[in-house]
C-alpha cells in the first residue's frame, strides 16, 4: 500500500499494531490544522467551494460533525431497507435477538450488509455523501465498515479511533443515515460537540494491555475505557447533543468525536439506520484495542451489476 504519511512506516517491523508503535506523523487532516479557517476562506474566494460548504467546514472545525438535511432520497432509503428486511426475513441475513428488555421485539445489528446486498451501494456510492466526505478529508474516501440497525444500540460513548485507527491519524469519518424519522424516545445517537479536539485516547492511555484484552476481551474495554471517556467529557464540561433526525438526514462525524447510543425510553419504537465508516486512500487502518490490522481493510467494495446484468465488484 502506498501511504501519504510524512514519515513512512515499515509495517512488518512494528512490534504491534497499537497507537504507541506508530510515529505521530502528519499530514494532519486539513480541517484540524491551525490555519483551517484561512484555508476555507481561500477555497471560497477561489470558487472551489460554495458558501454552504464553507459554512459546514467551519462548523466541522469547531464541533467535529456536520448534519446534512435530506441527503439521501426517500425512494433510495425505502428500496434499500425493503431489500434488507427481505434478506432478514428469508434468513439470508441472520440477526441476533439481543433483547434489551422483555418488551424489546427488534433484532440486533448487522455488520457489513453491503457485502450481502448490492442495494446498499446506492447509499455508499451516493454522489452527495461521497462529496462531503472528500471535502472534509481532501482525500479519496474508501468504505471501511457498515452497520445496519433496527433499534437504538445504547452503546457506551466512545471515539471510533480506538476501534478503527488510521495512520496517519485522523483519516476516518463516519456517516449516520436515518431510514425513518427518529423519535427522542427511541434511543437516538448521542454525541459531544467539540470533543474531537480532546486528546485521542488509546488502549495504553487507560492501562489496557494486549494480554488483558486477549484474555478478557471487551470486558476490560467496558471497565477501563468507557468510564475514562465519561469522566473526560464531564471534566471538560461538554454537554451531550442528540440526533433527532428526519428521514434522509445524515450526520457525518470526525474520527475523534465522542458519541454513542442513548437510552431507549420506549422499547416499542424502532430506530432504523445505517452507519458507514470511511477511511481514505493511502491510509493504513488497524484496531488499536486488539493490536491487529483491521479485518475490514480490504472490504471496501460494493457489489454492482453492469449493463448486461453481470455482477461485478468495484472498490
Amino acid at each position: 500500500m502506498r501511504s501519504f504519511a510524512t514519515e513512512p512506516v515499515n509495517l512488518s517491523r512494528l512490534p504491534s499494531f497499537r497507537a504507541e508503535s506508530f510515529p505521530y506523523s502528519g499530514p494532519h487532516p486539513w480541517l484540524d490544522q491551525p490555519d483551517a479557517m484561512d484555508r476555507i476562506d481561500a477555497k471560497l474566494q477561489r470558487g472551489e467551494i460554495t458558501e454552504e460548504q464553507a459554512r459546514q467546514c467551519r462548523f466541522w472545525n469547531a464541533n467535529g460533525y456536520i448534519i446534512v438535511k435530506d441527503l439521501v432520497e426517500s425512494e433510495i432509503l425505502d428500496n434499500v431497507w425493503a431489500a434488507y428486511q427481505g434478506a432478514v426475513d428469508s434468513g439470508r441475513i441472520p440477526l441476533p435477538a439481543e433483547p434489551a428488555d422483555p418488551d424489546d421485539r427488534y433484532p440486533g445489528r448487522f455488520l457489513n450488509p453491503h457485502k450481502k446486498l448490492a442495494q446498499f451501494c446506492r447509499i455508499l456510492k451516493h454522489e452527495a455523501l461521497l462529496g462531503w466526505i472528500q471535502l472534509l478529508t481532501e482525500r479519496q474516501p474508501k468504505i471501511l465498515q457498515t452497520i445496519t440497525s433496527h433499534k437504538g444500540s445504547q452503546q457506551g460513548i466512545h471515539s471510533d479511533s480506538i476501534h478503527m485507527t488510521t495512520y496517519p491519524l485522523g483519516y476516518l469519518t463516519a456517516a449516520w443515515v436515518a431510514f425513518e424519522d427518529i423519535h427522542p424516545d427511541s434511543g437516538p445517537l448521542v454525541f459531544y460537540p467539540g470533543s474531537h479536539r480532546l486528546p485521542y485516547v488509546f488502549s495504553k492511555d487507560v492501562g489496557l494491555t494486549e494480554e488483558e484484552y486477549q484474555a478478557r476481551g471487551y470486558t476490560s474495554y467496558h471497565e477501563r475505557y468507557e468510564p475514562y471517556i465519561r469522566r473526560l467529557v464531564e471534566d471538560h464540561g461538554i454537554e451531550p447533543h442528540y440526533f433527532h433526525a428526519r428521514k434522509g438526514d445524515t450526520l457525518v462525524w470526525h474520527a475523534n468525536l465522542i458519541h454513542g447510543g442513548s437510552a431507549r425510553r420506549d422499547m416499542s419504537r424502532s430506530r432504523r439506520a445505517l452507519v458507514v465508516h470511511f477511511f481514505v486512500k493511502g491510509a493504513f487502518v488497524y484496531h488499536d484495542l486488539a493490536a491487529a490490522k483491521s479485518r475490514q481493510q480490504y472490504l471496501g467494495t460494493c457489489l454492482l451489476r453492469d449493463k448486461r446484468g453481470k455482477r461485478s465488484i468495484r472498490g
